[in-house]
């Protein structure tokens, strides 16, 4: 017996069917929108008693600095953050939407939410989109299992290291990384090789710059550190541009007293049709 015309059997694998589409409205004069320069430094590492996250605060439009002052760091889960490279409004969607779905998976299971949950969730949302979503994730927190980093890419891919970097300026920080990075590390050297490596990219990197924002991650909680460091610091004036009264001389002056002025006024009306 054949199968209704109707009933499409699934083959599976990727579609291209808007391929000729594509093609056609090219040729009409149509063009895709190009895709967007950012520009980020963000990077993770696990340390002796948990993560600690960091991220530079400069948020870029092309060659224009939008934001001198931005957090990169999200919530996901109270031990769990993760740090957002790429489109702005793609990493702030996709994390606010994981964290519903980790909130909702705590209510429902009454549990802790785990990384590899929230890992496999960024995963299969950015998947979806086939890179479309310009979102390069380092995720970080500690969960029952101990502290752990993940590395999640836009197109869904991810890598579960010691230490991650991402961004535009991630071969910077991974430099600092590779040649510093220690097992067991104490808390304020895994700062100071954060913070050194978020620098890295500041001054390596023409789309990242300002602050550096560091996140550490606990069994005991969470500290969320906010311009921990200005490494580029607009410097003082050298002079002032405020001048003393009376520096400029006065050559001529007349007062007027009102009461010596003779004020004309004329009193128009409105036209009305």
């Amino acid at each position: 017996m054949s199968k209704p015309s109707y009933i499409k059997t699934f083959k599976g694998g990727f579609s291209f069917e808007n391929c000729a589409r594509n093609q056609l409205l090219y040729s009409k004069g149509f063009e895709a929108p190009p895709a967007r320069k950012t520009g980020t430094t963000i990077c993770g590492l696990i340390f002796k008693e948990g993560v600690v996250l960091g991220a530079d605060t400069r948020a870029t439009d092309d060659t224009t600095v939008a934001d001198k002052n931005c957090e990169k760091i999200h919530y996901l889960a109270p031990n769990i953050y993760c740090c957002g490279a790429g489109t702005a409004a793609d990493t702030e969607n996709v994390t606010l939407t994981v964290s519903a779905q980790l909130n909702l998976h705590r209510l429902s299971s009454n549990r802790e939410s785990r990384g590899v949950t929230a890992c496999r969730l960024l995963k299969q949302m950015l998947f979806r989109y086939q890179g479309y979503l310009s979102a390069a994730l380092v995720l970080g927190g500690v969960d029952l299992n101990g502290p752990f980093i993940y590395s999640i890419y836009p197109h869904g891919s991810s890598d579960k290291l010691p230490y991650a970097t991402m961004g535009s300026g991630s071969l910077a920080a991974m430099a600092v990384f590779e040649s510093g990075y220690r097992p067991n590390l104490e808390l304020e050297e895994a700062k100071a090789l954060v913070s050194t490596a978020i620098k890295s990219g500041i001054f390596n990197d023409l789309g990242s710059g300002s602050n550096v924002d560091l996140c550490v991650i606990t069994r005991d909680g969470v500290s969320y550190l906010r311009n921990v460091e200005k490494p580029v610091c607009k410097p003082p004036r050298g002079k002032s541009y405020r001048y003393p009264l009376g520096i400029t001389p006065v050559l001529s002056s007349c007062v007027l007293q009102l009461s010596d002025v003779d004020i004309e006024t004329e009193v128009t009306s409105m036209e009305i049709d």
